[in-house]
């Protein structure tokens, strides 16, 4: 069962996406009251047209402005789904042009040099601590004040101070998060002082992972011991390869098999895409519920990837799109994403997750939402 609250789009359009969310395609068309001309807008291949209420703009701006008035995740420190969902507001405003918007969410951070110091995550320490870098390495982009570069850059560095023979970083530990967890840190990295050596690690890191967890179905396993591909799990790949292969240059000897890897994946996300656009907690598994923090994480690895060239339009536009109108239907009146799988550590249990609770407004979920809303924005 799931449980959604919808936003007030309009009556007709709130009908339409309800049947989406809880109905197969054809179902829809004989529950629906809209009319032709408004089912073709929810359908289709364009991800610049949408119809009133799934504006990406309009719910992209609803969640980071949320987000800011949210308090912090944890009151004794700051934990990596508030990094991602903290990122995610910087990226719907910074994808806008608003400053305002811009301003207050570096006001949420400033105390952190000050007064809330003691929130800080330790360095050098684990992957979920690490990537919090990514967040000041966000503000310097933004601002080019080299305290927010020094900060990022005492993360990126410490989850690197000791690699192994194999050039990869102690904190690995081959769990599938941890391709957004350690990526994103060392690709912001990158953008932040044009350094190769970050964009090397990170796929040095990722080419491992994909060797070690990507199977012939083109999905991976939680972990080498835990053989069920997760849906947020896989999502957590699913977008840190994205956010690679947004800088990673074709010259790269690594760029080859992460661009096979990445197309293997998006090829196996549209066998297990369900007929209204969503994924569910474990993908090939029909009994599992509907989750909105892995679907918002793969559509924004296939938005992407479609305006990107990266995926041929003909054969994934309109996933992408459906994944979108999807996606909107699980955020509600107040601007919280619903049925968001809890925070998940890794068990060789098929009820383990099967069972795993519904949240509404967990950051695990608010994120990607916004990732996706960004990405949609974004020019390039």
């Amino acid at each position: 069962m799931k449980n959604l609250t919808r936003r007030t789009f309009g009556a007709q359009l709130l009908m339409a996406g309800s049947a989406l969310a809880s109905t197969g395609l054809g179902a829809l068309e004989k529950q629906s009251p809209i009319s032709g001309t408004q089912q073709v807008a929810l359908g289709g291949t364009s991800l610049v047209d949408w119809p009133e209420g799934y504006e990406p703009r309009r719910l992209g701006m609803a969640l980071a402005t949320h987000f800011n008035t949210s308090p912090h995740l944890r009151p004794t420190r700051i934990l990596y789904p508030e990094v991602c969902a903290w990122y995610g507001a910087f990226e719907v405003a910074r994808a806008v042009g608003d400053q305002q918007l811009i301003s207050a969410l570096r006001a949420r951070f400033e105390p952190l040099f000050a007064n809330e110091r003691s929130l800080l995550p330790p360095q050098g320490n684990h992957v979920d601590f690490s990537m919090f870098g990514s967040l000041p390495f966000e503000l310097y982009l933004l601002t080019k004040d080299n305290r927010y570069r020094d900060l990022g850059l005492s993360y990126a560095d410490a989850q690197w101070s000791a690699p192994d023979a194999q050039g990869l970083t102690p904190e690995s530990r081959f769990w599938v998060d941890d391709m957004y967890m350690i990526t994103i840190v060392q690709v912001q990295a990158f953008r932040a002082t044009h350094d190769p050596k970050y964009l090397q690690r990170a796929a040095t890191e990722m080419v491992a992972y994909l060797d070690r967890l990507q199977q012939a179905n083109g999905l991976f396993y939680h972990a080498p011991d835990v053989p069920f591909f997760w849906g947020r799990g896989n999502g957590w790949f699913a977008a840190g390869m994205t956010e690679l292969l947004r800088d990673l240059p074709q010259e790269s000897p690594q760029h080859p098999r992460i661009v096979q890897g990445y197309k293997a994946m998006m090829a196996a996300l549209l066998r297990c895409q369900t007929a209204p656009g969503e994924w569910r907690q474990l993908l090939d598994r029909e009994e599992a519920w509907p989750e909105s923090s892995g679907t918002g994480m793969f559509a924004y690895a296939l938005i992407t990837g479609v305006r990107k060239g990266w995926l041929d339009v003909a054969e994934y536009g309109a996933a992408a799109r459906k994944a979108w109108i999807a996606l909107s239907g699980y955020i509600d009146q107040d601007s919280n994403v619903t049925s968001v799988c809890e925070g998940t550590n890794k068990l060789n249990s098929l009820d383990f997750y099967l069972l795993r609770k519904r949240r509404t407004g967990d950051f695990h979920g608010q994120a990607p939402a916004m990732w996706t809303a960004a990405a949609l924005l974004r020019e390039s």
